[in-house]
């Protein structure tokens, strides 16, 4: 079993994978797309990455505003949710994103990433941060449960 983790922005969309334990999340792909309203072909792509690593589960990236409010983008995601679990099959939980594209940002100005080329990085990391946060938290919960 994986997990699949996604940054929904409007005109791309990060991919990450969990590995087989649920222990780590890599970065796999950006998925582009030139209309921000064509999902066609973006839902498409996922869903051969699906069936290619096997997914059992997607979590995708919530983009609430700082003051823990739903925004246009949000809406966005929560619509691009509906359309994932109606078209895969597959349960998707939203997590909250917040700072995640700063934080990929960040990472990739310690690794010494020129700012030129950290925008085609930044969807990657950013739903790599997404998914490891899921998975941390879910390893949390699972070790309190146990206890």
């Amino acid at each position: 079993m994986r997990i699949m983790g996604l940054d929904f922005g409007s005109k791309t969309v990060g991919v990450a994978i969990s590995d087989p334990l649920l222990i780590t999340a890599q970065g796999i792909e950006i998925i582009r797309r030139k209309d921000e309203n064509k999902l066609r072909q973006t839902l498409a792509r996922i869903e051969e990455l699906i069936v290619q690593y096997e997914v059992e589960e997607i979590v995708l990236g919530f983009p609430k505003n700082m003051n823990d409010t739903i925004g246009e983008r949000a809406e966005l995601s929560l619509e691009f949710k509906d359309k994932l679990e109606r078209r895969t099959g597959l349960p998707v939980t939203m997590w909250d994103e917040r700072l995640t594209t700063v934080a990929a940002d960040r990472a990739m100005m310690e690794a010494g990433i020129r700012r030129e080329n950290r925008k085609e990085h930044v969807d990657r990391i950013a739903a790599v941060l997404i998914l490891q946060g899921f998975l941390d938290r879910r390893s949390m919960e699972k070790e309190t449960a146990e206890k």
